[in-house]
């Protein structure tokens, strides 16, 4: 009698730890995560008294593939409703940084290199400006960000599963804008606390799209032969990493923002770049000057 108590206990306590995997795998839906994600930034009435933001932050860019090399700066992102501007500065002999500006409906990407051109990065987010468009550079350091209110953005949202990313496993989220696009946008969340921890971009473009542009190389000279590749079929990612969160004025928000885009091109030749950010401070319902979000 007690080997068959014992052994019911032992099923029950299976079955209990098989409900968790079964629900990571396809009990649940977007809406649930999406959800769950709002949460865990803030209680609703505290993110929405959030009208305003400003991120200021130490930055170091790296070159990780296609010359090496690494440059101290300083990160700012300032984000009013949908609008933002993110300047990442650096003091570089010809490169500056980048700086990113939407107003909540066009986008804007500055030059940057010496002859006021942008590097592979602008260029790209020029003629690839959805993740700009949409407020989803800069995750939820960023008022903009989509998923605080995603039906007027009419959005849809695709539960992925559950996927290994980095030795761990993450909820992944494809997001659909209203607009078609090729770019697959996928976001991860920790399935711990819902929190949003990653994003990843993919695009092929089969044609230039540096047309008029001189290309920013890092202080490394490119071939004819690179900048012929350029013109057929080019790979794209961007990844966005989110760490380290901490409580800001009542929302939980990453202290730690890593950054990077990759260009690949039918060559071969490819080339990684990083820009790693840690906030020194967050300024929340400042008065931010209307002329921060002007594009231009």
């Amino acid at each position: 009698m007690f080997l068959h108590v014992k052994n019911v206990v032992v099923v029950c306590v299976l079955c209990v730890l098989a409900i968790p995997a079964a629900a990571a795998e396809g009990a649940l839906t977007p809406e649930e995560v999406l959800h769950r994600h709002l949460d865990s930034i803030g209680k609703a009435e505290v993110r929405a008294a959030a009208k305003t933001r400003v991120i200021e932050g130490k930055a170091v860019y790296r070159i990780l593939v296609s010359g090496s090399g690494s440059v101290d700066g300083k990160a700012v992102l300032a984000s009013e409703g949908r609008k933002f501007n993110i300047v990442l500065k650096v003091n570089a002999l010809q490169y500056r940084g980048e700086q990113f500006i939407c107003d909540g409906a066009k986008t804007s990407v500055a030059g940057t290199y010496e002859d006021k051109s942008r590097s592979e990065f602008g260029q790209f987010l020029r003629a690839e400006d959805l993740p700009l468009r949409e407020g989803l550079l800069g995750g939820v350091l960023s008022t903009s960000w989509p998923l605080l209110d995603l039906d007027s953005r009419k959005a849809k949202l695709r539960f992925e599963g559950l996927k290994d990313v980095d030795d761990r496993k993450l909820y992944a989220l494809s997001y659909h804008p209203k607009k078609s696009t090729d770019m697959t946008i996928t976001l991860y969340f920790e399935p711990e606390t819902f929190r949003h921890v990653m994003t990843v971009y993919n695009a092929t473009v089969h044609a230039g799209i540096r047309d008029g542009e001189s290309p920013y190389t890092g202080g490394f000279p490119t071939s004819p032969d690179v900048d012929s590749a350029r013109q057929q079929e080019t790979r794209y990612k961007i990844e966005e990493r989110f760490s380290e969160f901490k409580s800001q004025d009542g929302l939980m928000l990453p202290s730690h923002y890593d950054l990077r885009f990759q260009e690949e091109l039918q060559s071969g030749f490819t080339k990684l770049v990083e820009w790693d950010i840690n906030t020194t401070r967050v300024l929340s319902n400042v008065t931010l000057d209307p002329r921060n979000f002007e594009v231009h």
